[in-house]
């Protein structure tokens, strides 16, 4: 009853956080995923580093996937132009060269897992930063859209209340029973029927998307955020840890409440994209 209650409050505050931070404007925003950024890899490194044979350095490797992130945000709500990307490649020539004097035991694994945070974390969520700043389809200039930006959670979370329900009432068919024994074929499409039902309410409250689209989106987003969770089991599964982290009480760390996002940013990014929808 105390997990409960602690997991209950913990929920509520990163909702409020979230939810106010994205709805405050467009510098909350940037700041708020500026930090989330650096806390998710920060874990994820922290997570590589407990195997003995990887040793990744963690600090350059944070400010780098820190950095991608600033600069898309500058890149596409200031027209920087690509030259906002120069110190990124920097951190890139950094991150080869500096092997060269840690003088580690497997510098080419460290290599391989300094670049799969980069694209397994920074990646998506700088890409947060074309969501959440579509084009005008009449001006054509990037205006700020929360409501947008914060379907991507809302899919997120109803699928993820409705699969456990459904789950736990009559799920009996394993959906990937070697990676996460607890999903069920029945949760994740009561999951998935919840949320693009959902995506109706979204549909009027921002109908420059049509509701055909939102259901896509929110289907998309479903497909893609259900293997993004995964991902992440079979990462702590690998290295035989339960959470990423615990600075979020109740609901471990930061990359456990952001998996299934990173995957699903790339479903709404790539819809986006290919649709030129906004």
């Amino acid at each position: 009853m105390k997990n409960l209650l602690l997991r209950t409050f913990t929920g509520f505050i990163y909702v409020a956080v979230l939810t106010g931070c994205i709805f405050y404007g467009i510098y909350s925003f940037a700041v708020l995923f500026s930090i989330i950024t650096a806390l998710c890899l920060w874990e994820f490194y922290g997570l590589l580093n407990t195997n003995n044979q990887i040793n990744v350095n963690k600090i350059p490797n944070v400010i780098g996937g820190v950095f991608l992130f600033i600069a898309t945000f500058l890149f596409v709500w200031k027209d920087s132009g690509p030259v906002i990307f120069l110190p990124y490649l920097f951190y890139l020539l950094f991150t080869f060269i500096s092997e060269l004097y840690r003088k580690k035991e497997n510098p080419l694994q460290n290599w391989a897992y300094s670049f799969l945070g980069q694209i397994y974390i920074a990646l998506p969520l700088s890409l947060l930063n074309k969501i959440a700043l579509l084009p005008s389809s009449i001006s054509g200039e990037s205006n700020y859209s929360p409501l947008v930006l914060l379907s991507l959670f809302v899919f997120i979370w109803i699928n993820d209340t409705g699969a456990y329900l459904v789950g736990m009432t009559i799920g009996k068919h394993r959906l990937f029973e070697r990676i996460s024994p607890k999903k069920s074929w029945e949760g994740f499409f009561g999951g998935l029927v919840l949320s693009v039902l959902s995506s109706l309410i979204f549909a009027h409250f921002y109908p420059e998307i049509s509701s055909l689209h939102w259901m896509g989106i929110a289907l998309s987003i479903v497909i893609l955020g259900t293997f993004g969770d995964l991902s992440e089991s079979l990462m702590k599964r690998t290295l035989n840890v339960k959470d990423s982290g615990n600075s979020l009480p109740g609901h471990g760390g930061f990359l456990d409440r952001f998996d299934s996002l990173l995957f699903a940013i790339y479903a709404l990014f790539i819809y986006i994209e290919l649709l030129q929808i906004g």
